[in-house]
């Protein structure tokens, strides 16, 4: 069973690593769900209070990454039509242009709706750079905190593989063990 859950935790841990990009998956809360998976398990040994600290730094990353997009269009110059323009953006891009879509799709959204509202060219464009550094932020800060628990979920998780001969490979985090049956 453990091998299993471990499983599927690797599988949760790929699609929390793709909702880093994509708006629409929460990467760092499935990434940290794959953890909690993996501490159910045999290979589970973080403590308690690592596992609060890395639950609290997910929920303030997953805060973070609705507030970082609109705080640098502000910052920037962008009004609240920008901000708007850039998430309808953000959404078509991915919908009709996946996967350049997302990216270019904020910034085109954000652009057309700082011109929607009379703003001149030069403040739309330098509105749209900012809803292009806020999403290059936000996900920057979803990869990082994804990439540290799958580097956690990894780091003492026995990898086993049998190939015909019975040999049994293993990893437990400091060296490779190998098993020969007879």
């Amino acid at each position: 069973m453990d091998y299993f859950l471990a499983a599927v935790a690797i599988a949760i841990s790929a699609i929390g690593l793709i909702g880093c990009l994509l708006p629409v998956i929460p990467g760092p809360p499935l990434s940290y769900i794959a953890l909690l998976i993996i501490q159910t398990t045999a290979f589970g040994t973080l403590t308690t209070t690592t596992m609060v600290m890395i639950g609290v730094i997910t929920a303030i990353v997953t805060i973070l990454d609705y507030v970082i997009p609109a705080w640098t269009t502000r910052k920037f110059g962008g009004s609240r039509r920008g901000a708007i323009g850039a998430t309808i953006g953000l959404f078509a891009g991915m919908l009709f242009f996946p996967p350049i879509g997302i990216i270019i799709g904020p910034f085109i959204g954000a652009f057309l709706g700082e011109i929607s509202g009379g703003a001149t060219n030069a403040k739309a464009t330098k509105s749209a750079i900012g809803s292009f550094i806020g999403f290059v932020l936000g996900s920057g800060i979803k990869i990082a905190l994804s990439g540290t628990i799958l580097y956690m979920k990894f780091r003492n998780l026995t990898i086993v593989a049998k190939n015909l001969l019975g040999t049994t490979l293993w990893y437990n985090g400091n060296r490779w063990h190998i098993l020969i049956k007879k």
